[in-house]
């Protein structure tokens, strides 16, 4: 009777399993209709979703990253806010303000957009600094502190951060320990001339609905209970000694690059922190998950380690002068590391 038991739970989990990847495909090929020429793009914002993860997305302007952003909260179960930010963005338009009522002598903490679900925080290097510190806490605590009293956030909560790349009259650099909270760091490039006809053609049509009237046909939204379980499976699935030991291996090598090379050396002044090595591995695995295979493999740790380490290592300055980017350090500690 107890073998019995076990079979039957055991089938259950399979048929959830299967639902669960099901019900994400769906969002993934409908994202991928909506966002066109950006398949990284929409298969990194299921990572973050998938991860519990923050995401950062950096491109020139019209690359659909803040359309990307939004039509992921509109095939989930969950509240949208986005924020523009600017250079007289304060701390308590993030996070709510204590109010005073004077017939009644007391305080009533007012929430802030940050007690959304999901947060598009939109240009988020044109902030000061004392407003990126608001987002330090709720990023990592998942709380709010205002006063002497602090707030838990949803616990579905997700950060969406995009900046522009081209222009830095009026921004300000985002600190290392702010950058260190996001899961990954995506660069969005040129779509191909193949995607630009399909943008030109997807426009139009959406242009003729919006004339004659037409509401868009109204997809199965994935709910929070989804996303939960799909993040119970994803941290379940094998991952071999010989897997966690090269990702291990790889962030060593951000931290004592002497050992893998001299150029490294030269190149990388700090390594990636122990958020990196976390990040990689979630990642590889959601990887692992969305490609329906129950173990992780060094092909998904080599996918995702661009987009996790990229923001989290810190070049010398001779590497600078020399115009040596992240992406050419990550290129030669894959090169240098050997797979299993």
């Amino acid at each position: 009777m107890l073998i019995y038991i076990n079979s039957m739970n055991i089938k259950d989990t399979m048929t959830q399993s299967k639902s669960n990847r099901q019900v994400f495909s769906q969002l993934y090929r409908e994202l991928e209709q909506q966002i066109v020429g950006q398949q990284t793009l929409v298969q990194r914002l299921l990572l973050a979703l998938l991860c519990d993860g923050h995401l950062l997305l950096e491109g020139a302007p019209g690359l659909a990253k803040t359309r990307a952003i939004k039509s992921l909260a509109n095939g989930l179960e969950a509240d949208f806010h986005r924020i523009q930010f600017t250079p007289d963005l304060l701390p308590a338009d993030l996070t709510g303000s204590d109010v005073y009522h004077p017939e009644t002598g007391s305080f009533s903490f007012n929430k802030g957009p940050l007690f959304h679900h999901v947060i598009l925080a939109d240009e988020i290097n044109r902030a000061p600094a004392k407003v990126q510190s608001a987002l330090l806490e709720a990023m990592e605590e998942r709380q709010i502190t205002v006063g002497a009293a602090s707030y838990p956030l949803p616990p579905l909560f997700m950060v969406m951060a995009t900046q522009n790349p081209i222009e830095q009259e009026g921004t300000y650099p985002l600190p290392e320990a702010q950058l260190d909270r996001f899961l990954l760091h995506v660069r969005v490039d040129y779509p191909d001339k193949q995607a630009s006809r399909k943008i030109l053609q997807l426009v139009r049509q959406e242009t003729l609905c919006a004339l004659d009237q037409k509401a868009p046909q109204d997809a199965e939204k994935v709910t929070q209970q989804n996303v939960f379980a799909a993040r119970r499976e994803i941290m379940q699935l094998h991952l071999a000694e010989a897997v966690e030991d090269y990702i291990v291996e790889i962030i060593e090598a951000t931290r004592n690059p002497a050992q893998y090379g001299q150029e490294l050396s030269n190149w990388i002044r700090w390594g990636a922190s122990p958020r990196g090595a976390i990040a990689i591995e979630r990642a590889a695995r959601a990887i692992a998950w969305l490609a329906e295979r129950d173990f992780v493999t060094p092909e998904d740790v080599q996918n995702v380690v661009p987009d996790t380490l990229r923001h989290r290592i810190l070049l010398t300055y001779e590497a600078e002068a020399d115009n040596i980017t992240a992406q050419q350090c990550i290129d030669q500690i894959l090169a240098s590391v050997p797979a299993p």
